[in-house]
């Protein structure tokens, strides 16, 4: 995941309809979290969508790191989440944080211009992303097609097999090279001395701003990732908690990959001046659309997350029929 995905060489790309950028955040001007708290919500396992007999047959090549038990309790844990996403003015932030489990209710980050006159002056923006969504918003078809395609992108991020099989998914934990530290400037998620932030995990989680905007949704505390980045290799419910939460996030130009597999993005008309339709091949745009869209059809890296899709709609027994699964002719998000 440079753009997100690992498999290509990207710069680093801002998540979450903001800029990982010049600006101070982080409650930076001391506010406190809401005092209101959550409805305790429960969530429906997704292992009620896929057992372990079909995710050991999805992947049978791969690292026992990447086990049907930690894919589960990931999507269960982090299903509990979810955040609030202010914009103020253009480029001034504030998260919420609800832990539905348990009703808490915080603000994980809030820039230091949140209460400046200047910044008022315009209407915010707000939306919220559902961490329970995941898989688990519509049918049990329409919740494994959205499987299958995360699947299809997590398989390609970390292949390392025979090709054309795409029995191969899942088997690297990291890069191959390490020796790469993805540091990029950032204010609000700063790189801490001596730690590298090279792609890990399903999505390939890279660069220092990445790991401190994921860490603030998954943990409510971007230090943690940003001091500990290794935790995404060395813990398995971390890594696919990293993977999902890169899979329901909009980034800042663009809509998440799960809003694009369950029908709720519809393009605008720069959008479709641009050929972006709804389908797979727009996730493939979302994940790594600079490197591989807009260049035709036979690039190569398209067309094994389109093969690994097609291959995982049929393990699941379902079609996706009316399927846009190219990018081909699709130009990415420029920033």
């Amino acid at each position: 995941m440079r753009s997100i995905a690992l498999s290509s060489k990207l710069v680093i790309i801002p998540f979450t309809a903001l800029v990982i950028s010049a600006f101070s955040c982080g409650n930076s001007n001391g506010s406190k979290a809401p005092a209101a708290t959550a409805t305790s919500q429960k969530t429906a396992s997704i292992s009620t969508l896929i057992s372990e007999k079909q995710f050991n047959e999805l992947f049978p090549q791969r690292d026992k790191f990447y086990s049907y038990a930690a894919f589960i309790k990931a999507a269960d844990e982090l299903g509990q989440i979810k955040i609030q996403v202010t914009r103020r003015a253009t480029s001034v932030y504030q998260y919420i944080r609800t832990d539905k489990k348990t009703g808490k209710v915080s603000t994980v980050r809030q820039d230091g211009d949140w209460n400046e006159d200047w910044a008022k002056k315009k209407p915010d923006s707000t939306f919220t992303v559902d961490y329970g969504n995941f898989c688990a918003q519509f049918s049990a078809e329409a919740n494994k097609k959205e499987l299958a395609a995360f699947f299809a992108h997590i398989a390609h991020e970390t292949r390392h097999g025979v090709n054309a099989t795409y029995t191969d998914g899942l088997m690297l934990i990291h890069e191959s090279n390490t020796s790469l530290s993805y540091i990029a400037e950032s204010d609000e998620y700063p790189p801490v001395a001596g730690k590298k932030y090279y792609g890990r995990g399903p999505m390939q989680l890279s660069y220092n701003g990445n790991y401190g905007l994921a860490s603030t949704c998954i943990f409510g505390d971007a230090k943690i990732l940003l001091n500990n980045p290794d935790l995404v290799e060395n813990d398995p419910v971390v890594a696919f908690k990293a993977a999902i939460y890169f899979w329901m996030t909009p980034e800042t130009h663009k809509p998440s990959a799960h809003d694009v597999m369950t029908g709720k993005w519809q393009p605008n008309a720069v959008d479709k001046a641009k050929g972006r339709t709804p389908g797979f091949g727009m996730t493939i745009n979302i994940v790594n659309g600079e490197v591989e869209c807009n260049k035709g059809e036979n690039m190569y890296s398209m067309n094994d997350r389109i093969g690994f899709y097609q291959f995982f709609l049929k393990k699941l027994g379902i079609t996706d029929a009316n399927c846009a699964c190219s990018c081909g002719k699709m130009e990415p998000y420029k920033y």
